[in-house]
């Protein structure tokens, strides 16, 4: 088994890689990739997306790579409806059950993979997604991906993922399991 380190390492190259870019790694199928890692390793993976998007247009002249934090997302997407403050003195008065039920409809996986979408520089050829354990249980990573899938086209996705990811299902924070996803690759395979 590898080390995160080296793991983090492989991410660089495969990024900024012709196959990668181009989706002949994925043989037709749509380039949605997933990191995952420890939960307890968040802060190193974390420190080492700016490293990635500083280091990436330099390894492939002027490749255009986008982050999203999905929890800043969601703050901006809750705060432009004039929701955030209401959402925190919800959880204050009913609990956080009531806050979900409640957002439920305005972070919806469809208008979250818009809002996520008409955020990004059209300009974008890789977009780097992390923030998906803070946004959960607001965010559901699989239906994210699914509603991802009609507006990304060809433009390659890498979700750091802080659970597991086997090809077939996601599993964060190593013990929720999601519904199951198997049209991800894993990164560092």
């Amino acid at each position: 088994m590898k080390s995160l380190d080296d793991r983090l390492d492989i991410i660089l190259g495969k990024i900024t890689s012709d196959d990668f870019l181009r989706g002949k790694s994925v043989a037709g199928e749509i380039p949605f990739w997933i990191f995952d890692y420890l939960p307890e390793h968040e802060e190193k993976v974390r420190a080492h997306i700016p490293f990635l998007l500083e280091q990436a247009p330099k390894r492939r002249r002027g490749l255009k790579v986008a982050h999203v934090n999905l929890l800043a997302l969601v703050r901006d997407i809750l705060s432009s409806r004039n929701l955030l403050d209401k959402a925190h003195a919800m959880y204050r008065a009913k609990g956080s059950d009531a806050v979900l039920r409640a957002m439920k409809a305005p972070l919806d996986a469809e208008a979250v993979a818009k809002a996520l979408w008409s955020r990004l520089d059209p300009q974008a050829e890789v977009v780097l997604i992390s923030g998906v354990g803070s946004a959960y249980p607001l965010v559901r990573t699989h239906n994210l991906l699914n509603n991802l899938h009609p507006l990304s086209g060809s433009t390659p996705l890498l979700f750091f993922y802080p659970g597991r990811y086997d090809g077939q299902s996601l599993s964060l924070f190593g013990d929720l399991h999601d519904n199951p996803y198997y049209r991800a690759f894993r990164i560092d395979e």
